[in-house]
């Protein structure tokens, strides 16, 4: 067979935060590495834009200025409201994580992560969309093929390790029979922007455990919100429905969220369309692992694209981010090693520590995925649960994924101990 002249050591498909960060972490270790982007940026993403203190911590790791001046909005916490309360959790006090949350918008977070990347040394391509993956005769992945500019131009890229960062459509890992596990949770989320002086310069993501639109009485629409501000005069206001929920496929989620955002203040503005900036967009939440192995044949699979949005609290960005990492810590080692056995022994403990860092804790979150899709047990958690801040500061670790992995405190050392003994999804 003839030898292949390799573009890269490793081709990273996707410049979101996952393939960014992955691209970076190599690119910092003296890797090739070809990044390989379908759109131009800037571009817009449908997210929340709330960057909880785990993705704060990532964005810290690559050398990204987080202050104030250099652009972003920072938050002390989560404001939760629910069960007729309104309560304010600050983000706890650890060792392992700064004590701050994060707000931007996808516009502009994306492209300085990428130009992260490329400063580290990564080669960005953008206007390359990925169609398909170039296989050896054993049916290992050797590289790429693709589609090139506005004309489409077919084009090869080789290097003899691939990392899948292509998102929720996650084609890349579909075109080598990766199809999304059933079995697992999944969400999805509507957003759209507002002007809304009143509450754009919020110092705590705000968290709505109950949705009421004016005619629906007691009962409850289906799902929870949020409302971001961008310290720019607007906000970010979404909802999220999950699929053990009832209403999941079968509902309007558009028409769910000016139902809901109807029932709001009217001085926030969000009651008068003429505030609206842009149409309601929605994308999937891929959670739980719903799409493994997530290293198979020269293939490592990194965030949305191997379902790794946090079942508790539908946040991906930092797991993109830290399986981006992990990725490139794996592949740095694997790459020094002849190919072969001894290089694919490498790449396996990829999927291996992946399990060992989520996977009980993603089965707990896949519990509670169930539990509060009933209208019932949700109603009444948040009834007898909200009253009790120091229950609503547990909830908030568990839920965040916030805790010192040694020592903390007592809560820190249950939550641990929980996501120890479950069984790993």
């Amino acid at each position: 067979m003839t030898a292949v002249e390799h573009d890269a050591d490793v081709i990273v498909v996707g410049a979101g935060p996952g393939g960014s960060a992955t691209a970076y972490h190599l690119a910092r270790h003296g890797v090739r590495v070809l990044l390989l982007e379908k759109t131009e940026f800037p571009r817009e993403k449908v997210c929340g834009d709330g960057l909880t203190p785990r993705a704060v911590r990532q964005l810290v790791r690559m050398g990204v200025d987080t202050s104030e001046e250099a652009g972003w909005l920072h938050n002390r916490g989560l404001r939760v409201i629910g069960g007729g309360v309104r309560l304010e959790l600050d983000w706890p006090d650890l060792a392992s994580f700064p004590n701050y949350g994060l707000v931007r918008t996808r516009l502009d977070f994306d492209d300085l992560l990428a130009q992260r990347a490329v400063a580290a040394g990564a080669k960005l391509r953008t206007s390359v969309n990925v169609t398909g993956p170039v296989l050896d005769p054993d049916g290992r992945v050797i590289g790429v093929e693709a589609e090139v500019g506005p004309d489409k131009a077919p084009a090869t890229f080789h290097a003899p390790l691939v990392v899948a960062a292509d998102g929720v459509s996650g084609r890349f890992p579909l075109a080598l029979g990766l199809a999304k596990r059933e079995d697992r949770p999944i969400g999805v989320a509507v957003r759209r922007y507002y002007r809304c002086p009143a509450k754009h310069d919020d110092n705590y993501l705000e968290s709505w455990l109950e949705l009421r639109s004016k005619d629906s009485g007691d009962n409850l629409l289906p799902g929870y919100g949020w409302i971001f501000g961008l310290g720019d005069g607007r906000v970010n206001v979404g909802l999220g429905v999950l699929n053990s929920s009832s209403a999941f496929g079968k509902t309007n989620y558009r028409r769910l969220l000016t139902d809901w955002l109807a029932n709001t203040p009217a001085d926030w503005g969000m009651t008068d369309e003429s505030n609206a900036e842009g149409p309601i967009l929605g994308a999937a939440l891929p959670m739980g692992f719903n799409r493994v192995p997530h290293y198979t044949r020269g293939v490592m699979l990194v965030g949305d694209s191997g379902g790794m949005v946090n079942p508790f609290n539908g946040e991906g960005i930092a797991y993109a981010m830290e399986s981006g990492e992990l990725a490139a810590e794996i592949a740095v080692q694997a790459l020094a090693r002849p190919a072969g056995a001894e290089r694919e022994r490498a790449l396996t403990a990829y999927s291996t520590e992946l399990k060992a860092r989520f996977g009980g804790y993603y089965r707990l979150g896949g519990i509670f995925v169930k539990l509060i899709g009933r209208p019932e047990i949700m109603r009444m958690a948040t009834r007898h649960g909200m009253p009790h801040p120091m229950l609503m500061r547990f909830v908030l670790k568990l839920l965040a994924n916030l805790t010192d992995p040694r020592g903390g405190d007592a809560m820190d050392r249950v939550i641990n101990a929980m996501t120890k003994v479950a069984p790993a999804v």
